[in-house]
């Protein structure tokens, strides 16, 4: 049992597979400080310091607070502009990913063309052989 799961354990897919979650977690963090740090200020400047992931819904009347942390400590809230972050959080991530792996792609080596449909004289020789073959 144990070689088996050593097997399973060191098969391509699955170090390929463990690589790629860990690059992916530590692409997911520097995306989340790409929206973070840099747009979201920047989309609060120009909206005169709009800020979505503090825009929420009292669920409840007990909710007095202006703030989604102390609101949360309240009660029930809809918290609708931190879904808007991360809706631009994935889209920024989906966006980046799509780059990238357009660039990769661009510096794969270009497959070969299908070859062309052979002369008409290659053809008929082909044919030829095949004829004589079957004699």
């Amino acid at each position: 049992m144990l070689e088996e799961f050593k097997k399973f354990a060191m098969r391509g897919n699955v170090v390929d597979l463990a690589v790629g979650v860990i690059i992916g977690a530590a692409f997911g963090a520097i995306v989340n400080s790409l929206v973070g740090d840099i747009i979201m200020p920047v989309i609060g400047a120009i909206t005169g310091g709009l800020d979505f992931s503090n825009y929420f819904i009292p669920l409840s009347a007990k909710v007095t607070a202006t703030s989604l942390a102390d609101a949360k400590k309240q009660g029930a809230v809809l918290a609708w502009g931190n879904f808007v972050t991360l809706v631009i959080n994935f889209l920024i991530i989906a966006w980046v990913l799509f780059l990238a792996i357009k660039g990769i792609n661009r510096l794969k080596a270009p497959e070969a063309p299908a070859s062309a449909a052979p002369p008409k004289e290659v053809q008929l020789l082909s044919e030829i052989r095949d004829l004589l073959k079957s004699r």
